[in-house]
């Protein structure tokens, strides 16, 4: 059985993408090859790192991509998955090329307010 692609986007690939594309590894991974990536790649956010943990899932040891990396087309997504906030003004990457495209849209984590124990529980 040949594995659906799917990427998961959003502007840094530090938190929501990467915790998209792990959960869908996590669940699915028999039937899915997941990718993610930003517009802007930055580091891993540290809450979202430790929030994965507490579901038994680890990502510390991922790294951010940038969409160019797969803009070439060398992969053929079936499914292109923007997790950005659209309602905070945040400009969701546009991905090019085949797959459907689908909008699941989600607040940044790195816009939550409080110390990290109140980010966790967010």
């Amino acid at each position: 059985m040949t594995k659906q692609k799917i990427i998961f986007i959003c502007i840094h690939n530090s938190a929501r993408s990467q915790m998209a594309e792990a959960y869908l590894k996590h669940f699915a991974g028999d039937r899915f090859e997941v990718y993610s990536a930003g517009l802007e790649p930055g580091n891993l956010n540290p809450i979202i790192v430790e929030a994965m943990k507490l579901e038994n899932i680890d990502i510390s040891g991922n790294r951010t991509n940038s969409v160019n990396e797969f803009i070439d087309g060398h992969i053929a997504f079936d499914f292109v998955v923007t997790v950005c906030d659209e309602t905070a003004a945040e400009r969701c990457p546009y991905f090019p090329g085949q797959g459907k495209r689908f909008h699941w849209g989600f607040k940044d984590p790195s816009a939550l307010g409080g110390d990290s124990g109140d980010k966790l529980k967010q």
